[in-house]
């Protein structure tokens, strides 16, 4: 489909464009007063992410407040992990909990890979309403988190621990979360695909938690999973960019760009300028505005968006973002003041 606006994928493939696109991680959330009054409409977090209906209305929100250059599918990275029977629910301050975590090679042998358009169809139909109600107008971003990212959730059975649990099996039983992460890497895939036929023109995968391993252990859990994700997307859908994103994540991005992915995610710890002149020749580059910026006055913000285009410099190849999801306290008129202060001031690094 020809889009009336590709700016984002052209971007993604380095292609010229009259200025920096620009989309924000977590654009469809809680920021939005009319995110939660959708809220209120579903019974739960989950319920609202298997109503498409709902979805779709949330996925929008966005779009009609602020001049957007690209829409992202309303859904959570744990959706595979639920399909998978394990027990996923949100506590109210507290986040995702799972009942039933995976400890032992016996668990993880019990779990199967997800049928994209069975145990996840409402995922594929949510996509499938969102595409129908963009049109032509802007490109649509399917995605999913990283094997290791759920992984991490699935062994530890809830966020913000210490990672103790699956570091410990990434030491003691490597072989056991090489099987896990096997299976989840083949889930993505798949999902992922079913995405890109319901509809995405791009595809994210979202590495949450790669930066809190050594470089040894990230190689072999975090980015050959990712790598096998790459691989099977440009094998089935060679047209459709892949994004990864490594949340502290410098380090690696070298390694990052050698999977064959179309562009690297940047948070706000490495500068755009360094992460351009190591990968910027084989990957378009994603970011890099930290998202507590948008706390500070307006005149700040602009002042701050000058800085990260400043620092990427002249050229294709850069999508404005931040370096992470925005926060649920950022007013709403700041998140506007960024995407207002992109199109104001990027056209000149690309005349």
């Amino acid at each position: 489909m020809q889009l009336d606006n590709d700016r984002f994928l052209r971007a993604l493939k380095r292609q010229p464009v009259d200025r920096t696109p620009v989309w924000m991680m977590r654009q469809a959330g809680r920021y939005l007063p009319e995110y939660r009054e959708s809220r209120k409409k579903a019974k739960d977090f989950m319920a609202l992410c298997r109503n498409p209906e709902l979805c779709c209305e949330v996925t929008l929100q966005p779009l009609a407040r602020y001049p957007l250059d690209a829409a992202i599918l309303f859904s959570d990275i744990l959706t595979i992990p639920d399909a998978m029977g394990l027990g996923l629910r949100f506590v109210e301050g507290e986040g995702p909990v799972f009942d039933r975590p995976l400890r032992d090679a016996h668990a993880i042998e019990a779990i199967g890979v997800p049928d994209p358009e069975g145990e996840l169809r409402y995922v594929m139909d949510a996509v499938r309403t969102i595409r129908g109600a963009l049109g032509r107008k802007l490109p649509l971003i399917g995605f999913a988190g990283s094997p290791w990212t759920l992984a991490t959730y699935m062994v530890e059975g809830a966020g913000g621990s210490d990672y103790a649990n699956i570091k410990r099996m990434a030491f003691d039983t490597p072989e056991m979360l090489d099987s896990l992460l096997a299976k989840l890497s083949a889930s993505v895939s798949l999902y992922l695909e079913a995405q890109i036929a319901a509809g995405a023109d791009a595809a994210m995968v979202f590495d949450t938690w790669g930066g809190v391993l050594s470089p040894a252990l990230y190689e072999r859990f975090s980015l050959q999973p990712m790598q096998r994700i790459v691989a099977h997307l440009k094998r089935v859908a060679p047209h459709i960019p892949v994004i990864l994103f490594t949340k502290n994540g410098g380090q690696h991005l070298e390694r990052m760009a050698a999977t064959g992915c179309d562009a690297l995610g940047v948070d706000w710890t490495t500068d755009l300028s360094v992460a351009r002149a190591r990968v910027g020749r084989q990957v378009a580059l994603q970011g890099n505005l930290d998202p507590i910026s948008l706390f500070a006055r307006p005149e700040r913000i602009e002042a701050e968006v000058a800085r990260v285009l400043q620092d990427f410099g002249h050229g294709p190849g850069h999508v404005f973002n931040l370096g992470h999801g925005i926060l649920p306290q950022t007013p709403p008129e700041h998140a506007g003041a960024m995407i207002e202060a992109v199109r104001q001031l990027s056209p000149a690094y690309h005349k």
